[in-house]
């Protein structure tokens, strides 16, 4: 009976032992355990907010030249100043063309006198002929000598209309409202039509263009995003999309810009698309001036229920870009994804799906199958990015849209062929939608 005793007795005492060996081995793992900051993926209608690299230009720039030579007698202008079409910028010597204009109207006297001279020879040339009391020559010589005044008087006409245009030349008057140059000619130049008769140069800047490129990647990422229904059009007015401007100190230009061009190719040497953006300037404002760099937003499109992660939870690695995610059981797992930057934050197209648990911070120090804490941090849409999401989308469909060139008012014969293959067409008439309001 003792025995027995003994025998249960240490058995609940091995398994105590044993017990405690499993509780403290327990206890020793999860006191192993990594700590890591954490998110939770979210899935978000987010803003297609993308910006790029730009540069203002002037709607129309130009030379202005001296028409006329002579002697560059004022300047009428302040350098850099914003003056009217028709205001007087220079005036030239004009008593050279005062005299020639004079001399002309001279001519043109003299000629008018030989016309009524020989007009009054051939009307009595005429009647002398009719009752037949001269010959037939010397009627057609007095008809002849006749026209040749007439002719002459024309020439003369013309010699003063040509007096009084490069006399009118003399002054040189703004070409278009815009932003004057530095002078090219000091006053006291001898300038000239032929040779040195630049005299400044003129910048119009309302409206005002802002070239940029997009990435050909990115405009056929934004093209099938729209027909697969990842992207939608805001359409909260006449143009689905527009353009802002975002100056060097964060400024955003006040005005909406609408894109009026984009290039039928593709530069190889960037892989891009030329774009260009017009924007009015009815206060003829320098907020932004031509040759400034500046960046460019298109707004009007959001990725529906878009799966984002913050950026500092992304890997860059040689083979791409992987993020770690945390299992049930707090293991590690390397996570290979497709991702597209978007501010500080990655829209992920491959890899993930909302609600997964990844690391946000020290991905130095982990590696694949280890056991972590995570400590779960906060992670949502800006609220300002947050407002500007919740689109409406646009009742059209990109199969009612016509071709790229006919959208930008171009005209397509009808026995041009359509190289373009059946992808490449839908991506272009789904982004001809998206912009058809600016293109109108």
């Amino acid at each position: 009976m003792k025995k027995q005793f003994y025998t249960a007795a240490l058995a609940v005492l091995v398994c105590l032992v044993a017990l405690g060996a499993c509780k403290k081995q327990q206890q020793a793992q999860e006191a192993a355990a990594l700590p890591v900051h954490a998110v939770k993926v979210l899935k978000a209608d987010l803003p297609w907010n993308i910006e790029y690299p730009a540069q203002v230009a002037g709607s129309l720039e130009i030379q202005v030249r001296a028409q006329v030579g002579g002697i560059l007698q004022a300047r009428l202008f302040d350098e850099g100043a914003y003056v009217k079409q028709g205001t007087q910028l220079f005036q030239i010597d004009p008593k050279p063309y005062e005299v020639a204009l004079q001399k002309a109207e001279g001519n043109l006297a003299q000629a008018q006198s030989g016309e009524n001279r020989t007009r009054r020879d051939y009307e009595r040339m005429k009647k002398l002929r009719a009752e037949n009391a001269i010959s037939q020559k010397d009627y057609d010589d007095a008809l002849s000598a006749y026209e040749a005044a007439q002719a002459s008087v024309k020439m003369a006409r013309a010699g003063v209309n040509d007096a009084k245009i490069n006399l009118e030349y003399t002054r040189v008057l703004a070409p278009i409202s815009g932003i004057t140059g530095k002078e090219a000619q000091s006053v006291g130049s001898l300038v000239s039509a032929a040779g040195n008769g630049l005299l400044t140069t003129m910048v119009q800047i309302n409206p005002l263009w802002v070239n940029f490129s997009m990435p050909s990647a990115q405009f056929y990422k934004l093209a099938s995003g729209f027909v697969s229904g990842a992207i939608v059009l805001d359409a909260k007015g006449k143009s689905p999309i527009y353009v802002e401007a975002v100056t060097s100190d964060g400024r955003v230009y006040p005005e909406k810009g609408t894109i009026i061009f984009f290039d039928s190719t593709e530069d190889v040497k960037t892989a891009s698309l030329a774009v260009k953006a017009e924007f009015p300037n009815p206060k003829n404002q320098r907020m932004l001036m031509p040759g400034q760099f500046v960046r460019v937003r298109l707004i009007g499109a959001t990725y529906k229920d878009a799966v984002l992660i913050p950026s500092s939870a992304v890997l860059n690695t040689p083979s791409g870009n992987l993020v770690y995610t945390v299992a049930e059981d707090n293991s590690v797992k390397a996570q290979p994804i497709t991702a597209q930057l978007q501010d500080d934050m990655y829209i992920v197209s491959e890899g993930l799906k909302g609600g997964e648990t990844i690391i946000s911070a020290g991905l130095i120090k982990i590696r694949p199958g280890m056991k972590v804490t995570a400590q779960l941090q906060p992670f949502e849409l800006p609220a300002q990015t947050a407002q500007e999401a919740a689109p409406v989308p646009s009742t059209a469909t990109a199969t009612d849209v016509g071709s790229f060139d006919k959208a930008l008012g171009k005209d397509v014969q009808p026995d041009q062929q359509d190289i373009r293959t059946p992808e490449e067409k839908h991506a272009d008439d789904a982004v001809t939608k998206m912009i058809s309001g600016t293109l109108q």
